[in-house]
């Protein structure tokens, strides 16, 4: 059998119990053997002075996720040179893993169908396959619609509705998951207004955001 690997990436900045949830119950729901966080490096759309320094971010991580069993944390991004770009991140990781492994990629619904501004965004359909996650005010009928218009009419809805499938491309499949209102924005200006992240953020990030003085004094805690 495949090895079946989960794929979220993201800025995480800070990472918060949101990213993690979402991450357990995908991992739950599809049996994944593991589950890579991936932070960005140099992501694109944003400015390297609005994120805080990639090592902060790594490491915030790893304090996240140190006691699962299942949950993994890549410096990949970290070692590439240039952008960070998901289709050449996750072709590295095809490269690392090999064949015998399956890359499944987590990516919220409001940012998939927002897939045709990313960098060669067809070719994300040929490296993984897309689960996507249920987000407020968006429907799962938004994802067949940015298939045919944005990837390739042949995409069709399976039997169970939750997955589509494609002749030559890999399928894209839609979870429901737990929505909470808790967003990296949220505690970053909470956290420069001195006020409490407690509850949002694990002890651990915690302990290290007050140490670090990571988002105390921030001007602009929106970027």
């Amino acid at each position: 059998m495949l090895k079946r690997i989960g794929v979220m990436g993201g800025t995480f900045d800070p990472v918060h119990i949101g990213h993690l949830r979402m991450a357990e119950e995908a991992l739950e729901a599809f049996g994944f053997d593991e589950l890579l966080f991936i932070p960005a490096a140099d992501p694109p759309h944003k400015t390297e002075k609005s994120l805080r320094a990639f090592e902060h971010r790594l490491r915030m991580l790893e304090l996240a996720v140190d006691a699962h069993p299942k949950f993994r944390v890549s410096d990949l991004e970290g070692r590439l040179p240039g952008k960070s770009y998901t289709v050449i991140t996750l072709g590295r990781l095809q490269e690392e893993y090999g064949p015998e492994a399956e890359l499944y990629f987590l990516v919220g619904l409001d940012a998939f169908v927002e897939l045709d501004t990313w960098w060669n965004y067809r070719e994300l359909f040929e490296r993984a396959r897309m689960v996507v996650l249920s987000r407020p005010g968006y429907e799962e009928e938004d994802v067949g619609l940015f298939l045919a218009r944005k990837v390739s009419p042949f995409y069709e809805m399976d039997r169970n509705c939750t997955s589509f499938t494609h002749p030559t491309l890999l399928p894209v499949h839609c979870m429901k998951n737990t929505h909470l209102e808790i967003s990296s924005t949220l505690i970053r200006r909470l956290s420069s207004q001195g006020r409490s992240i407690r509850y949002l953020v694990l002890p651990e990030v915690l302990r290290y955001i007050e140490k670090n003085k990571l988002y105390r004094g921030l001007s602009n805690p929106v970027q």
